[in-house]
């Protein structure tokens, strides 16, 4: 059996549906900021229990809209080391200077000492990460430590799309939440992103900074200095058709991770991050850290070359403070993040995944690391 890192799914009525729209919208000319543009994005904020939400044109960009609306140029931003560069770019080019900070080994997230430990008097924001669509059990002991501090809290949602916390959706923890619709997400539009907040303020510079920062789409009087965030309308077609599955998305996820938890938890060698009771995570990677001395790359190729299962890329393999582009923001060792970062390994898991692949999976894992045991 051959199990992929990832697989997009799109059924073939989603797929008709996309196409019909596409050619209704070649047909009008109405290619960008329009209905379908609109609908997405009051789709999208129900889902997660958001006032408002802006359709922008990756979740690069939604991050940096968010970071300009608060101002943060010449400031400081605390940002978590193990992301993707991407968090740390849209801090750079809103003006503000990074500064890595170290996480839980329970969550892979930010916490309130993790942010003591790294802020200064000129910090201004925060950006908490829910890697792997988890969304830690301490939020709000971090939002109450910035709040505390006058510090805005972003939320770096680009992997937890439905995911919640108690009550709180992914987005509503901070000032403004930030997600992706790239095509790995579990929700994808292709390319694109979405800006979620309760903020009228926030709300309203992004619509202005994501259209060149116009004061409004048809006129040519600027008032910020924006840039083409748009969203294209046969994007937006295509994320409002994929979010109509959320649901059953998170659904057979859920199913698939009960079944590599039930497994890993009866297996030595290996432990896995844990979702608190009642909470939704969506399990965008399922992540799992091999004792230490296991060898990653021998782990993967075995798994790949011997069982067909190809795990899907980590959450990440480098810490950014480790990574040439940001030597001139790297500053002291983060050993927790640089732990995480070079053992763990991700589970593929898909939104129509099968039972009989999610016991491939797992069986494949526990033989190839004894493999490697035996090995030596």
């Amino acid at each position: 059996m051959h199990v992929p890192a990832a697989r997009i799914v799109f059924s073939p009525e989603d797929r008709a549906e996309i196409a019909s729209a596409t050619i209704e919208i070649l047909s009008t000319g109405a290619m960008t900021l329009g209905a379908h543009t609109n609908e997405f994005e009051s789709a999208f904020a129900a889902a997660h229990r958001a006032p408002f939400a802006v359709a922008v044109s990756s979740g690069t960009a939604a991050l940096e809209i968010i970071l300009r609306s608060l101002d943060v140029q010449g400031a400081d931003v605390v940002v978590p080391t193990n992301t993707f560069a991407a968090t740390a770019f849209a801090v750079i080019r809103a003006g503000a200077t990074p500064v890595f900070a170290d996480v839980s080994p329970d969550t892979f997230a930010l916490t309130a000492r993790d942010v003591a430990a790294a802020v200064t008097p000129n910090t201004r924001a925060v950006v908490l990460v829910h890697i792997g669509g988890l969304i830690a059990s301490d939020v709000a002991e971090l939002a109450a430590f910035c709040a505390d501090r006058g510090l805005a809290l972003v939320e770096d949602a680009a992997h937890a799309h439905g995911c919640r916390h108690g009550e709180g959706y992914a987005g509503s923890f901070g000032v403004a939440g930030a997600f992706s619709f790239y095509p790995t997400k579990l929700i994808t539009s292709g390319e694109g992103g979405m800006i979620v907040t309760a903020d009228p303020a926030i709300h309203e510079a992004a619509l202005v900074y994501r259209d060149q920062g116009k004061a409004g789409f048809l006129g040519n009087t600027h008032i910020k200095q924006g840039y083409a965030w748009r969203l294209s309308e046969m994007h937006a077609v295509t994320g409002k058709v994929h979010l109509r599955h959320l649901d059953e998305f998170l659904t057979t996820r859920a199913a698939v991770a009960a079944r590599y938890d039930a497994a890993l938890d009866a297996l030595d060698g290996a432990t896995r991050l844990r979702v608190p009771a009642g909470d939704v995570c969506n399990y965008y990677k399922y992540i799992v850290l091999p004792r230490p001395g296991v060898d990653r790359a021998r782990l993967k190729k075995e798994l790949k070359e011997r069982y067909g299962v190809s795990l899907s890329g980590e959450v990440y393999e480098a810490p950014l403070h480790q990574q040439p582009v940001f030597s001139d923001y790297a500053g002291r060792s983060l050993p927790v993040a640089e732990d995480l970062c070079a053992r763990h390994v991700c589970l593929p898991i898909h939104s129509d995944m099968t039972d009989a692949e999610a016991d491939h999976v797992v069986t494949s894992f526990a033989a190839a690391l004894a493999s490697l045991d035996l090995d030596g």
